[in-house]
């Protein structure tokens, strides 16, 4: 799909801030231009970017119920109480139980802990009847739910009733009845004053286990060396890199980097990343993947064992079963999107559609949300992708800038039984007899709401730039704007009219690459670039006539000999 190219250009109040920051901090000019234009316009924002430090962090008492909270927590440690640790099958939630689960083992000596991921084909996303039967067989007084919880209204009453407490941390939107719970951790419920309401759930965890620490005269350091599994989460959940995320990302990297948890440090090894530096995009491709293939194909508590674990050798074997779990499930997804796109393809009426709405029965119910995040880059449409499960069908959805899929199911709820989820993705579960109408009632919401225009894949450039002002320098600088992500995304810089050196030539197995040598009228030196899959450019490029080109500027490393080279997004003819 062609992509829009969307750039604005700087006011004259943004060049002179660029100018001041410049001289002020010495960096390149096109860096400080960036920085304006993300909202840092004072110098103490730019010292609080550049230099994120742990001091920074809000004071976790500022939660609404966190008093509650600690003091519900200290009681039963004190009185002995069996606590259980509960949280979702996806890296957020598997993360944010390994993160709270560690710091009480290791830090309260308490013997009655327990952790519980719900079955996603058994139970479902969220705290499950099952899960709370389990928790009263099993003596437990207290859960601590983790990236759930918010909307359990039914459910959380339920345990009440059993004599089960409930401590929910979550960070997903609140319904307007809240549970029951002896406290709620949840920044974007409707009276809370917290200073920061985009963090991951494992975030949440972080903060409740913060405020504990903070009442009973634990030192912060024990804390600190857990968030390697923040890091993981906000990366993997895609949260905003900003405020506190930024701050406890760019420590958890460092942590992932040089000392990580056993378990991580296997996933780590399996995913052929030792010895390098990883970022939280590695996060995103490569260690996210395995920690969700656990919950997609078999129970998202095989992924916790893993992160808990305290043995290098069996961390070792938990990894290549995880890593081998996200093998099947990549042979799955191409299965299924293949499938898909078949489905798509050979409906005519689809084509029209301003949202797409496919179901399969034999579908695999961990899978279906990859398939709906292939076909809405594939399409550019909302998707939803449905399959059966346990008497229900269950559906994951994707969605586009422009359009809130969340709202578009909310607007279906009398015919659901349960959903959740936010602006670009939800989930949803109904029954087999309403299918029909649900599809037909999104249909129309969508018609409706996009009627006359359909959202164009959008391409954001930062800036423009010359070959000339590309230099390691602007490298240098770039690479302090990390960790990013979210909100702080990679700086995307276009160039207008350049030309082919005349050395270009297509690369790859199937010739599918383009290596770029490009010049244009700024320089005499020549500007290496790799356009990935876009050898349809190849002909117009050598024909000598100038093209635009957007691009992220990268490290290209050989032979121990670093140079600069350009990432090709788009081109333009």
């Amino acid at each position: 799909m062609t992509s829009k190219w969307s750039y604005q250009f700087p006011n004259s109040e943004q060049l002179l801030k660029r100018d001041e920051f410049s001289q002020k901090f010495g960096l390149s000019p096109a860096v400080c231009l960036l920085l304006v234009q993300r909202g840092i316009i004072t110098e103490e924002d730019v010292r609080q970017f550049l230099n994120p430090t742990l001091k920074d962090l809000y004071d976790p008492f500022l939660f609404p119920d966190m008093q509650k909270a600690v003091d519900r927590l200290n009681q039963a440690l004190g009185n002995k109480e069996r606590i259980m640790i509960y949280g979702d099958y996806d890296v957020d939630g598997t993360t944010a139980v390994a993160l709270v689960y560690k710091f009480l083992e290791q830090n309260t000596w308490s013997s009655n802990l327990d952790y519980y991921i719900p079955d996603r084909y058994d139970e479902g996303y969220g705290i499950s009847e099952k899960g709370i039967v389990y928790a009263k067989e099993t003596g437990v007084k207290l859960i601590i739910a983790l990236d759930c919880g918010i909307k359990a209204v039914n459910k959380i009453a339920y345990a009440k009733s059993l004599g089960i407490d409930f401590i929910i941390c979550d960070h997903h939107m609140a319904d307007d009845i809240l549970p029951d719970a002896v406290a709620i951790l949840d920044a974007k419920r409707p009276d809370s004053t917290y200073p920061y309401e985009h963090l991951s759930g494992c975030g949440v965890g972080f903060k409740f286990m913060q405020a504990f620490a903070l009442s009973n005269g634990i030192d912060f350091s024990n804390l600190r060396t857990l968030l390697d599994l923040v890091a993981v989460s906000i990366a993997a959940d895609v949260v905003p890199l900003t405020g506190e995320n930024r701050i406890m990302a760019t420590y958890g990297l460092k942590q992932l980097n040089h000392n990580p948890g056993k378990g991580l440090k296997g996933i780590i090894d399996v995913s052929g990343l030792q010895g390098k530096e990883i970022t939280m995009s590695d996060i995103v491709f490569k260690i996210g993947p395995r920690i969700n293939a656990s919950g997609r194909m078999m129970n998202g508590k095989e992924a916790v064992d893993l992160l808990l674990e305290k043995n290098v050798e069996t961390a070792k074997e938990k990894s290549e079963n995880i890593n081998q779990y996200n093998d099947d499930r990549r042979e799955l997804d191409k299965k299924m999107t293949d499938e898909a796109y078949a489905l798509i393809d050979e409906s005519p009426e689809m084509a029209d559609n301003k949202i797409i709405v496919i179901y399969n029965s034999e579908w695999h119910k961990g899978v279906i949300g990859i398939v709906a995040s292939r076909i809405t880059e594939k399409y550019y449409k909302p998707a939803i992708v449905l399959t059966r499960s346990n008497g229900y069908f269950s559906g994951s959805a994707r969605s586009v800038t422009g359009f809130d899929i969340y709202k578009a199911i909310e607007s279906c709820k009398d015919i659901l039984v349960n959903f959740g989820g936010h602006t670009f993705a939800a989930g949803v579960t109904l029954y087999g007899e309403h299918l029909d109408l649900f599809k037909s009632r999104i249909e129309a919401y969508a018609a409706e709401y996009l009627s006359g225009r359909q959202p164009v894949q959008t391409l954001d450039i930062d800036m423009t730039l010359k070959f000339k002002e590309i230099n390691m320098k602007l490298i240098l600088d770039i690479k302090r704007m990390n960790p990013f992500g979210t909100d702080n995304t990679k700086p995307v810089f276009c160039s207008l009219g350049v030309r082919d050196s005349g050395t270009s030539k297509l690369v790859g197995r199937g010739l599918e690459h383009i290596k770029l040598d490009l010049v244009d009228d700024s320089t005499d030196e020549v500007m290496p670039a790799i356009a990935f899959g876009m050898h349809e450019y190849n002909d117009a490029i050598k024909s000598g006539k100038p093209f635009d080109i957007c691009y992220t500027i990268e490290e290209n490393t050989f032979n121990n000999k670093t140079s600069i080279q350009l990432m090709i997004k788009d081109i333009r003819i």
